[in-house]
């Protein structure tokens, strides 16, 4: 665990600006390099708490709601290319801004609802996940709920392998889960005329308003609006105008292109059941079991229950890193604590594990539909505190400059942050009502916890709203001016000392000889009375490397050892005085603590030679490295 002063660290420091923006006029590759986080946060637009909702509302009111989808997308697409904005712009992700835009026990205030957002969305990825393995494997649900906390390793292996990495894994699973539920609709044969009706907003019976809300809240996530915004800076956008702004343009057609997939997943579930189980008669079917037992005698075919339990295994996947990287930034950045990454994912699926299996222990599997709702819910109630500050960061001259939305989409953003803000409330009011009048003679009860906790919220999100805009008219820049026009004058050049000490990370590759080559030439060519020195740097990286350590003495690391030796041997034989250093663990992680422990004047890799895709599909550890070092990093191409 580490303090520090968050505002001036990086959002999520392990990937921050490690991805390269092509200098290249080419659009579709600077698309490519833009392309990712978008992706990442749109699997949480897809989670199995969608899939409650989305089941529950199409099989009580057929395709009523799906106007409820269509306009949640408009608002998502929306929020979360502001939330883009902000990251390029201001260099901060939400969190960070909210804590110095408003006072501390605020801010702590909005990181605790934040926190409790957050576990009701691992909450559903728990339970969706839970059930998806009851349905393949036949898992009983208690067990299938214990085994979902081992996902940690996954997420954890991947985040150790880079950004590009992760939004690969993310964008198959993606893929997976859009085959998958485009099957099941295509199998179910949707009435096209009703569905096209459902896109006239209406709210057809009671308890629509209820539904239409969690739709909501599972379509527009509000720790996704802190994610996103600290995602984008892991793309190295220069700070000149012409790039900032090619940066929002690229991350908003991100954002379109990425959202509208998770909308059609939702919309796929949707028409799903309303063709199903509307159809049928069978209007209550809010549990994701009974719609994947119905699903087989309905449609006729045995394929169908199958690729909806791959689906939702995948959509509960998927979503997991949402959760836990969004936990990585709201935690930083409001209250300046950032936990180990094993640390924080055990602890935001603790929280979410322990009231899953308690319901299931109480109230049994049935009762599992209604918490996912009700997760759903809570999430929509927490979207304001995301969606207003938000909405006056990115309309403050003070914080964006130049970059400040226009008026026209500063009124659109108000006018979704009103209706969020209302639908809220209403929701509110009708729950702590109901809960009055079931409560009887002990609703005194309600009235000494639930009543002031509800007031106190009003008046939370009321500051929130009208605070920023009397500092905006008080005046005052309150963050430093971000320098997009660069140096202004032209620096002195010097010319500079020839390296005494090289460092060359090895791995036994292709890659080593034209690495060690350009080092040993450097050395000879460096001049001086003594001869150069050459440090030879090798990771271990295997799995018991990265949990035991230099402790490790595995097969593969005396095998190492004795690599190395051999190189040295043939180096010495040269003349060049040489010695080795071995790391564990993450590649990049392990070679800047061996860079900083040995202070060498350079630093050599060998680069494998892939290109975009190579680096999606194998990961960035140069990129990564360069990053983290003091010293500079020279990267010969295999074949040099």
């Amino acid at each position: 665990m580490r303090g520090g002063n968050a505002i001036h660290l990086p959002s999520l420091s392990e990937v921050h600006r490690s991805v390269e923006i092509p200098e290249q006029p080419s659009f579709w590759r600077r698309l490519f390099a833009f392309s990712g986080p978008a992706y990442l946060v749109s699997v949480g637009y897809m989670d199995p708490g969608n899939w409650a909702t989305d089941i529950a509302a199409g099989s009580r009111f057929g395709y009523g709601l799906i106007w409820v989808l269509l306009m949640s997308n408009v608002m998502a697409v929306l929020l979360q290319s502001l939330s883009a904005r902000l990251g390029i712009v201001a260099g901060m992700d939400l969190a960070q801004a909210c804590r110095v835009m408003f006072p501390r026990p605020v801010a702590y205030a909005l990181w605790v609802i934040c926190e409790i957002a957050i576990a009701a969305c691992d909450l559903a990825e728990v339970l969706g996940t839970a059930i998806g393995l009851q349905l393949l494997f036949g898992i009983p649900l208690l067990p299938a709920v214990l085994i979902t906390a081992f996902d940690a390793l996954l997420l954890l292996l991947l985040q150790a392998r880079g950004i590009r990495l992760l939004e690969a894994f993310v964008v198959v699973l993606i893929l997976t889960v859009g085959l998958c539920l485009g099957v099941e609709v295509l199998l179910a044969k949707p009435d096209l005329a009703p569905l096209a009706a459902g896109f006239v907003p209406s709210l057809p019976g009671a308890g629509a308003l209820y539904l239409a809300i969690g739709m909501l809240g599972a379509t527009v996530m509000p720790h996704n609006l802190y994610l996103h915004s600290a995602l984008v800076q892991s793309r190295r956008v220069q700070n000149t105008p012409s790039r900032i702004r090619g940066g929002i343009r690229f991350n908003t057609l991100d954002s379109l292109i990425a959202l509208n997939g998770a909308f059609l997943v939702n919309a796929a579930l949707l028409v799903m059941a309303a063709a199903t189980f509307f159809r049928a008669g069978y209007y209550q079917v809010t549990e994701i079991q009974d719609a994947h037992r119905l699903l087989a005698p309905l449609l006729g075919a045995r394929a169908a229950p199958i690729a909806f339990a791959i689906a939702l295994i995948a959509a509960g996947q998927s979503s997991t890193v949402t959760g836990t990287l969004a936990g990585q930034v709201v935690m930083e950045g409001f209250v300046h604590l950032r936990l180990q990454p094993v640390v924080r994912r055990l602890l935001t699926r603790a929280l979410a594990i322990v009231p899953a299996v308690i319901t299931i222990v109480v109230y049994g599997e049935q009762a599992t539909g209604d918490l996912l709702v009700l997760s759903q819910v809570i999430l929509s109630l927490q979207l304001s505190f995301a969606v207003i500050p938000l909405v006056h960061l990115v309309a403050d001259r003070r914080w964006m400059d130049e970059y400040r939305i226009g008026p026209w989409l500063e009124g659109a953003s108000w006018l979704v942050a009103l209706t969020i803000a209302a639908l809220n409330l209403a929701l509110g009011y009708q729950a702590v009502g109901g809960w009055m009048r079931r409560a009887g003679e002990g609703a005194w009860l309600l009235w000494l916890t639930v009543v002031p906790l509800a007031l106190g919220l009003l008046a939370l999100l009321a500051y929130v709203t009208i605070q920023p805009i009397a500092a905006r008219r008080r005046g005052g820049r309150v963050v430093p001016p971000r320098d997009v026009h660069g140096p202004a004058l032209t620096p002195a050049f010097a010319p500079a000392t020839p390296p005494r000490r090289v460092a060359v990370a090895v791995d036994f590759s292709s890659a080593d000889q034209p690495a060690l080559s350009y080092a040993v030439a450097l050395l000879r060519g460096g001049g001086g009375e003594e001869p150069g020195e050459l440090v030879l740097l090798h990771v271990v990286e295997s799995g018991g490397a990265r949990l035991i350590g230099d402790e490790l003495r595995d097969r593969e690391t005396l095998g190492d050892e004795e690599r190395l030796a051999r190189y040295a041997e043939e180096l010495r034989r040269m003349g060049i005085a040489v010695r080795w250093e071995l790391g564990f663990g993450d590649a990049a992680t392990a070679l800047s603590a061996l860079v900083e422990a040995q202070r060498p004047d350079l630093v050599v890799l060998g680069s494998h030679g892939h290109g975009a895709v190579g680096d999606l599909l194998l990961g960035t550890s140069i990129e990564r490295l360069r990053h983290r070092v003091r010293v500079p990093v020279m990267v010969v191409p295999a074949g040099a």
